[in-house]
C-alpha cells in the first residue's frame, strides 16, 4: 500500500515539472510539437518593477514567491503565455520557470536587458557586436534552454527605428544568427528566435521582409517568428480605425508566426481591450498567432494589470478585470484550430526587390552581407559558454499564495488557488469566481488618462518582495522528504 502512494505521489511531483510540450514553428502557426495542435499566444509583458528596477541580484524570474502570486493572477485571467524583457544569466530561474510550466504558462523571453554590455547599441551596431554582449545573450540561452515552456527568444526589442544607424539591420539578423547556430550546437531542442518591432509603419514591412526571407548561404539567420509592438488600437476603436485591418492585409502573407508582443493603448481610460475580439477573430487569427497586452504590473506609466503595493498585498485594478471579461468571450476551440494552409508557407529569396524604402532621406538597408561571428563568439558557439549556469525543473508544491489580494473596490478576493495544469492554461479553463469582504487596506484604482507611452525601448523586471518562496524542491532531499511523510 505504502509503495502504491508512494508511486502515486512521485507521479504528480513528476506531472509539476512536466506539465507543458514545447512549442515549436511550422509555417506561420506555433503548434504543438506532440500533437501538431496550432497554439495561439494569450499573453502579458511581465516586468515587475518597471524599466528601473533590473540588477544583478533581481530580475523578475528569480522571486519565487512573486511568481507564484503572479501565476495565480494569470491562470485565474486565462494567460498562456508571458514576455520578459530583462534577464540575468548569473541568478537561479529553476523555481519561477518551474513555477510558471507547472500553471500552463509559457514564456518569451528577450536575451538583452539595459546594463553595459547587455545590449546591441542602434546608433552603432559594430562597437557592441562582440563577445562580451554575447556573454548576457549566451548566458540567457543557458539559463533557459531546458525549461520546456520556453516558447522561443527575442533577439532585439524596437532596435530597428528611425534613431538606429543604416547598417543596424544586418547585425540585427547576424544576432539570430548566431543565436540559432548556437541553440543548434549547445542545446536539446531547436528553440525558436525572433525579433520584436516597433509599429513604425513606413518600415514595417521592409523590417519583417528582411528578417524572413530565406538566405541561401546563411539559412539559420532566418527569423523564426516576429512580434510587433502596436498601440494604434485605442479606447473604443474599430477593426478599420486603429489600422488592425492594414495590419492584417500587410502579414497576411508572412511566412513565419506574426503576434503582437506588446499591445493596450492607454491614452483612454480604463482600458476596455476591444481590440481582444478582432485579434482572436476569424479575420486576424490568419494572419496573427494572439498577442501580449502591456502589461502585468502598474508602473509609473499607468499600463498595468495588477497593482501591487507592498509584499504582502495585491490589487487587481478595472483594467484586469476589463481584460478578463474579453478573454472569456473567446472561442478556444476555433481559435486553436489548425489550418493546413498556414503551414503550407514558403520564404521567399532574399533580394533588394522586397525592400520598397531602399531610397530616400532614410533608407532601409537592402543587402544581407551579415558581418562575420567574432573569433571569440565562434568558440563559444561550438563549445558552449564555459561556466554559464544552467537552469531545470523543480516541483512545486503550494497551491496557496500569501499575499491578500483584493479587487479595484477595495473587496478581498478569497478563492485564489495556484493550479497544477496537465496542458496550457486558456481563459475557459480559469477560475473566474471571486469572493471578498471589503477591506480598506486595498482599495486600488483605474489609470488615470494620460499621454501614451509604451515604455519598449529599456523595459525591465522584477520589484524586491519578502517572504519564503512556496515550492519544494525536487531531486533526492524532496524524494527522501516524501518517503518520510508517507511512512
Amino acid at each position: 500500500m505504502i509503495y502504491t502512494r508512494l508511486f502515486a505521489s512521485l507521479c504528480a511531483l513528476t506531472s509539476t515539472a512536466a506539465a507543458l510540450t514545447p512549442l515549436e514553428v511550422s509555417g506561420k502557426d506555433f503548434v504543438d510539437s506532440k500533437t501538431n495542435d496550432r497554439f495561439q499566444i494569450i499573453g502579458v509583458d511581465y516586468q515587475p518593477g518597471g524599466s528601473s528596477g533590473f540588477t544583478k541580484k533581481l530580475d523578475p524570474l528569480s522571486d519565487a514567491d512573486a511568481c507564484l502570486r503572479d501565476a495565480a493572477l494569470m491562470q485565474r485571467l486565462g494567460i498562456n503565455t508571458i514576455r520578459v524583457y530583462n534577464l540575468e544569466p548569473s541568478l537561479n530561474h529553476d523555481e519561477c520557470a518551474s513555477i510558471f510550466n507547472a500553471a500552463g504558462i509559457y514564456m518569451i523571453l528577450d536575451v538583452s536587458n539595459p546594463l553595459a554590455g547587455g545590449y546591441l547599441d542602434r546608433s552603432q551596431p559594430w562597437t557592441t557586436y562582440s563577445a562580451i554582449y554575447y556573454k548576457q545573450v549566451f548566458g540567457v540561452i543557458e539559463g533557459f534552454k531546458n525549461y520546456d515552456n520556453v516558447l522561443g527568444f527575442f533577439a532585439g526589442n524596437e532596435v530597428i527605428n528611425e534613431d538606429a544607424h543604416y547598417v543596424t539591420p544586418r547585425y540585427m539578423r547576424a544576432v539570430v544568427r548566431d543565436m540559432k547556430d548556437y541553440i543548434a550546437k549547445n542545446a536539446k531542442r531547436a528553440i525558436p528566435v525572433g525579433y520584436s518591432a516597433a509599429d513604425i509603419r513606413d518600415i514595417l514591412m521592409d523590417t519583417i521582409h528582411y528578417f524572413e526571407c530565406d538566405l541561401k548561404n546563411s539559412t539559420s539567420s532566418r527569423a523564426d517568428f516576429f512580434g510587433l509592438n502596436s498601440y494604434s488600437w485605442c479606447g473604443d476603436a474599430s477593426y478599420k480605425s486603429s489600422g488592425f485591418e492594414d495590419l492584417t492585409g500587410d502579414f497576411a502573407d508572412a511566412t513565419i508566426p506574426v503576434f503582437f508582443s506588446e499591445y493596450g493603448c492607454n491614452e483612454v481610460t480604463p482600458r476596455i481591450f476591444t481590440e481582444v475580439q478582432a485579434i482572436y477573430g476569424e479575420e486576424m487569427t490568419q494572419a496573427f498567432s494572439g498577442g501580449l497586452v502591456y502589461e502585468w504590473t502598474q508602473e509609473d506609466n499607468e499600463y498595468g494589470l495588477i497593482k501591487i503595493k507592498d509584499s504582502k498585498t495585491v490589487t487587481t485594478l478595472v483594467d484586469y478585470d476589463n481584460f478578463q471579461k474579453q478573454l472569456n468571450k473567446l472561442d478556444i476551440d476555433r481559435i486553436m484550430s489548425s489550418n493546413a494552409t498556414q503551414a503550407n508557407v514558403k520564404a521567399e529569396e532574399c533580394s533588394v526587390s522586397l525592400i520598397t524604402r531602399a531610397k530616400g532621406s532614410q533608407p532601409f538597408y537592402n543587402a544581407w552581407d551579415l558581418p562575420e561571428v567574432p573569433p571569440k563568439v565562434a568558440d563559444y558557439i561550438k563549445n558552449g559558454l564555459p561556466d554559464a549556469p544552467t537552469g531545470k525543473f523543480v516541483s512545486v508544491s503550494s497551491t496557496t499564495i500569501p499575499q491578500k489580494v483584493f479587487d479595484h473596490t477595495g473587496k478581498e478576493i478569497t478563492d485564489i488557488k495556484f493550479e497544477v495544469k496537465s496542458g496550457a492554461n486558456t481563459p475557459s479553463s480559469s477560475n473566474s469566481g471571486t469572493s471578498g469582504s471589503t477591506s480598506d487596506s486595498s482599495s486600488g484604482s483605474s489609470s488615470s488618462s494620460g499621454t501614451s507611452s509604451s515604455g519598449t525601448s529599456t523595459p525591465t523586471n522584477a520589484a524586491s518582495l519578502n517572504g519564503a518562496p512556496s515550492l519544494a524542491l525536487g531531486g533526492a532531499g524532496g524524494f527522501f522528504m516524501l518517503l518520510a511523510s508517507l511512512l
